[in-house]
């Protein structure tokens, strides 16, 4: 045997039991939030997909998956490495409008960045587009409520801290957030089961470049679904200055939020536009997840976990 490939054989070796001795990646786990057809919906709305075409924009030169016609929203966690696990837990909202998902850019990517933190990522796939003769979040409101408290009911079998679960989103998913995180004591659909019990109001919420949260025709006024009170969680919005939805939307609620002393953070960036998810790019705004983490950090959240996992 040559030294040459006595020394490719050695090198094969270590990287086989460099690979073998790594965790296995966990499998991410899909709850399904009702127990059959959702909350009003029905039969037809057609086959669940992306919808981004070739000519669509693509976000930092990549393309976007623009998931539409989702009818069976579902909650899906991803888990840090064990080591790394800290107990919390964020479910994320992506944006669209409220028409479509943006399932990777403000939905999978930001698990792994969570999960890079010690957090859980759960990612909330909610019903889109909009129902007739509803607001247009109130679908969402409804698959938002059960699947926070889903997860809190479930959280000693996931090994979730249920006093560490906030909420993130996205454009309307920051909307969803937001009004998740103000329209928690009352559920908008009949009660179903004990999860429907268990407490849905976030610990903590992160908006990203919110959309919906004033009323630009009557001089930025909070939105009417937005009933911010005392008990609202403490708050870290972030948006460019340049954002089409308009930077008045983030500054108006940080404004409410001081006037009934709600803990909070904002960061208003001079450009940046809108839809940048955690995509970095030359924009000083791509850099506000370092921003977060060190609120989420600051404010308690990411401590280490004081409990052992346990497999559902």
């Amino acid at each position: 045997m040559t030294t040459r490939l006595r020394l490719v054989l050695t090198c094969t070796c270590l990287v086989w039991l460099f690979n073998s001795s790594l965790p296995a990646a966990q499998t991410p786990k899909v709850i399904e939030l009702w127990p059959g057809t959702a909350p009003g919906d029905q039969e037809g709305l057609g086959e669940e997909h992306d919808t981004t075409k070739p000519t669509d924009n693509q976000v930092a030169g990549k393309r976007v998956v623009r998931l539409g016609n989702v009818s069976k929203p579902t909650l899906t966690l991803y888990r840090p490495a064990p080591d790394k696990d800290t107990g919390a837990a964020v479910m994320v909202c992506p944006g669209g409008g409220y028409s479509i998902l943006a399932m990777d850019l403000e939905g999978t990517e930001v698990c792994e960045w969570l999960n890079s933190l010690g957090i859980t990522g759960a990612l909330l796939k909610y019903r889109v587009p909009k129902r007739p003769g509803l607001e247009k979040h109130v679908p969402a409101l409804q698959d938002a409520q059960r699947a926070l408290g889903l997860l809190r009911h479930q959280s000693k079998a996931y090994g979730l801290d249920p006093k560490r679960m906030g909420v993130l989103g996205f454009s309307a998913g920051a909307h969803l957030a937001a009004v998740l995180s103000n329209v928690y004591d009352r559920r908008a659909y009949p009660t179903i089961d004990e999860a429907d019990v268990a407490n849905c109001r976030p610990d903590f919420t992160v908006l990203g470049y919110p959309a919906y949260l004033t009323v630009k025709e009557e001089n930025d006024k909070i939105a009417p679904e937005l009933n911010i009170t005392s008990n609202t969680p403490p708050t870290f919005i972030a948006m460019a200055e340049d954002d089409p939805v308009r930077v008045e939307t983030g500054l108006f609620y940080a404004a409410a939020l001081r006037k009934f002393r709600v803990q909070f953070e904002l960061h208003v960036y001079p450009t940046g536009g809108h839809g940048y998810g955690l995509r970095p790019t030359q924009e000083l705004v791509t850099t506000w997840p370092l921003r977060a983490a060190e609120w989420m950090r600051s404010q308690g959240w990411l401590s280490p976990h004081s409990g052992e996992r346990q497999n559902p």
